[in-house]
């Protein structure tokens, strides 16, 4: 079994997972997520401090809001609000982290529309968090045949590799500004 293999597994064993950057203003990955999330029987919390709601449920402004502490949290959001919610992470001792990045997990690919912070990467592994620092959890759980195909196509050109030590293939990793 690949590391991201493993690392996927220890993340959907979470019962709780908090999804940080729901939207209803578009169509998002993250809003997938959300749903399937809550379709395989998770309890998930929607985080955006702009929303009260989220498909009926309530929307929380952090982590901090949430009434129970989440096992994991998924994050679709800029590199910088990343960083914001991984020190939440530490503070509340969440120890499973994803951040989403379109293109898998090889550094450079999606520099413009990644979730993956360098900073918070390192906070993770500073503080005992496992991190998932790219790729998508809509590729692994119960996936559509869309991501099923991104899945394979990331895994076959190699953009699914994690270094035992969970950076991106071993490189440092390129932060957009």
């Amino acid at each position: 079994m690949s590391k991201i293999d493993t690392l996927v597994q220890e993340f959907l064993a979470q019962k709780k997972i908090a999804v940080v950057g729901v939207s209803d203003k578009r169509e998002t990955g993250c809003n997938l997520g959300y749903r399937k999330f809550k379709e395989a029987g998770y309890a998930v919390y929607a985080v955006n401090p702009h929303l009260t709601t989220f498909e009926g449920a309530q929307c929380y402004p952090d982590l901090n809001a949430i009434p129970e502490k989440p096992g994991a949290v998924f994050i679709l959001a800029n590199p910088k609000v990343t960083e914001q919610i991984v020190q939440q992470c530490v503070d509340l001792g969440i120890k499973h982290v994803w951040m989403h990045c379109l293109m898998g997990t090889k550094p450079g690919l999606a520099a413009g529309i990644t979730s993956v912070s360098q900073d918070a990467v390192r906070m993770c592994h500073e503080n005992g968090i496992t991190v998932i620092p790219g790729s998508c959890p809509n590729q692994f759980l119960k996936p559509d045949f869309g991501h099923k195909l991104m899945r394979m196509t990331m895994r076959t050109l190699g953009f699914l590799r994690v270094s035992e030590n969970g950076s991106r293939n071993g490189q440092s990793m390129t932060q957009r500004p």
